[in-house]
């Protein structure tokens, strides 16, 4: 997908439309998830089913695997921060959210899970920051918002 077709997906984010914000929002997941085509899809898939199963150390060594060899698949470094989330160890999961966002600076979806993190960490300030920055790719997202207000309410 070239640059042009990102970034019209992008301003789809913002659009007043829900419909059309919901398929950007599934076009540019579909976009991650297949960024390293079929094979990576398919281990992104097998990492998720061995989650599922509870296979937690397997579904780590398969995406931690998947990164040394394709240390430039955003996808995989996210799905790890899921499982490490899970596994209530939020310190890994922002450290592969931060890469994430390295890699693609306007996945909301790490962004999002950086916020979640640093709530796990109780540090509300950079929740807020992490949240207010998905909300500039999704200003829709209730979600960020709702979760901004319950921080800020820490805060007070």
């Amino acid at each position: 997908m070239n640059e042009f077709s990102i970034n019209s997906l992008l301003e789809d984010l913002k659009n007043p439309d829900e419909t059309v914000r919901y398929e950007a929002t599934a076009e540019l997941w579909r976009v991650w998830f297949h960024q390293k085509g079929a094979v990576g899809f398919e281990l992104l898939g097998r990492s998720q089913a061995m989650l599922e199963a509870g296979e937690l150390a397997k579904a780590e060594a398969l995406l931690t695997d998947l990164i040394e060899t394709q240390p430039n698949f955003a996808e995989a470094w996210n799905r790890r921060a899921v499982l490490y989330y899970i596994l209530r160890e939020y310190k890994k999961a922002l450290q592969d959210c931060q890469m994430v966002v390295k890699l693609i600076p306007f996945h909301f979806g790490a962004l999002h899970g950086m916020g979640l993190c640093h709530i796990a960490l109780e540090d509300y300030s950079a929740a807020i920051q992490a949240f207010r920055q998905a909300l500039e790719i999704q200003p829709y997202a209730l979600e960020n918002q709702r979760l901004i207000l319950e921080c800020t309410a820490q805060l007070s």
